[in-house]
């Protein structure tokens, strides 16, 4: 990278560390305060997909437009966004208020995460994808991991309130940093290829390779939906305190982000395909392992291992993604729709595990995931077969 891609990465890096922390601040709050206000597992889900399903229909709205226009304008925008809605998550006081500011909040979310992967999708070397990216998805493991464990401790000692609050700060400090680090529009690299434009949106949609990664993206966050929705409900049954509901969801987070940068490494040297593969069905046996558990310490090993099989996956997983967004000249329409697996994913896992807990039980929902899980890993496999060349690693990169 140049010193210029450098300051880019660091920013976005950070910018994006800040505002998704202030995110998992809530994540283990929100299904609780939700249930404190009167819902059902069907409206816990409706506030966790409401979320997912506007962020789902602006998407591919936001990758194309900062493949056509630039990517700045759409991440600071954006993380000015989640500010605000910390403050409206103090003022809501009823369930449709929440699903009101939960959609708003998909509406921030789509403007910056795709956005900010195409902008690294740009500056990333050729033959070290899987580096560069496992590093920059490093920032949102990581922040992931420490914010629910640092919302249950806030929680516990300030209040609900103070954590939304903390949320809007870690939020504005992403919003300052992009807005004063980042360069201007024009200098961003992919605005001055002229040679020729991104790929038509149609052309994009009708490539097999990208619906394999988007099935294997989409069950793998289906399988996160359904732990981070109905785990801290499951959890109520064992006694658990906010902080050590905190932790089991940072675990697993954790875990993931903390493999990010080797993993990332390996994916440069060995068949992307098939260590995406081992990851998601070792996601998919795992997730088993939540509906049969006893208590703290099996949920703990559950999650390790969960963890375990997210860092193997997301790296060859991202690394794919980047070679066929440089091929098409559509790093923010390729990230866009893989964002959108992310969205649809959790959409289908909070509404239907919010079924299955209303008419089963909530256990059964972890059933639901490995289903969904296996399923997205032999149809990756299948649509993948003939992507050799984004499989395999050139021999120059050893």
């Amino acid at each position: 990278m140049t010193g210029t891609d450098k300051k880019i990465f660091a920013t976005l890096f950070f910018s994006i560390f800040s505002a998704v922390m202030g995110v998992g601040i809530v994540v283990p709050l929100i299904p609780l305060y939700a249930e404190s206000l009167g819902a059902s597992g069907l409206y816990i889900g409706l506030v966790f997909a409401s979320f997912s399903l506007s962020r789902a229909f602006l998407l591919p709205l936001f990758g194309r437009l900062s493949d056509k226009t630039g990517r700045k304008l759409y991440i600071f925008t954006g993380l000015f966004g989640y500010t605000l809605v910390s403050v409206a998550f103090v003022c809501s006081d009823t369930i449709s208020g929440l699903i009101g500011i939960r959609f708003f909040q998909g509406i921030a979310s789509a403007m910056i995460i795709p956005v900010a992967h195409a902008y690294i999708g740009d500056i990333t070397p050729v033959n070290r994808e899987g580096l560069t990216m496992g590093l920059f998805n490093m920032s949102m493991f990581i922040s992931l991991s420490i914010g629910p464990l640092a919302g249950g401790m806030i929680n516990d000692a300030l209040g609900m309130d103070a954590a939304f609050l903390c949320m809007g700060g870690l939020s504005f400090i992403g919003f300052l940093m992009s807005l004063w680090y980042l360069p201007p529009i024009r200098d961003e690299s992919h605005i001055g290829e002229k040679n020729r434009g991104p790929l038509a949106m149609a052309a994009i949609l009708r490539d097999r390779g990208l619906y394999g990664l988007f099935c294997l993206r989409m069950a793998y966050v289906f399988c996160i939906g359904v732990i981070w929705c109905f785990l801290p409900v499951m959890s109520k049954d064992f006694g658990l305190s906010s902080t050590a509901i905190g932790i089991l969801i940072m675990l697993g987070v954790f875990v993931s982000g903390g493999l990010q940068i080797p993993m990332g490494m390996v994916a440069d040297r060995v068949d992307k395909r098939k260590m995406a593969t081992l990851g998601g069905v070792l996601v998919a046996a795992d997730i088993l392992c939540y509906q049969w558990a006893g208590g703290f310490w099996s949920l703990f090993a559950a999650s390790l291992v969960f963890g375990l099989g997210g860092g193997i996956t997301m790296p060859p997983l991202m690394a794919m993604a980047v070679i066929k967004g440089g091929e098409s000249k559509a790093m923010g329409s390729v990230m866009s729709l893989l964002t959108v697996a992310h969205s649809v994913g959790m959409l289908l896992g909070a509404l239907s595990a919010g079924l299955v807990m209303d008419f089963f039980d909530v256990r059964y929902t972890f059933a639901v995931a490995s289903i969904v899980m296996m399923a997205g890993t032999l149809l990756f496999l299948s649509c993948t077969a003939n992507l050799r060349g984004l499989a395999e690693c050139p021999t120059n990169t050893f």
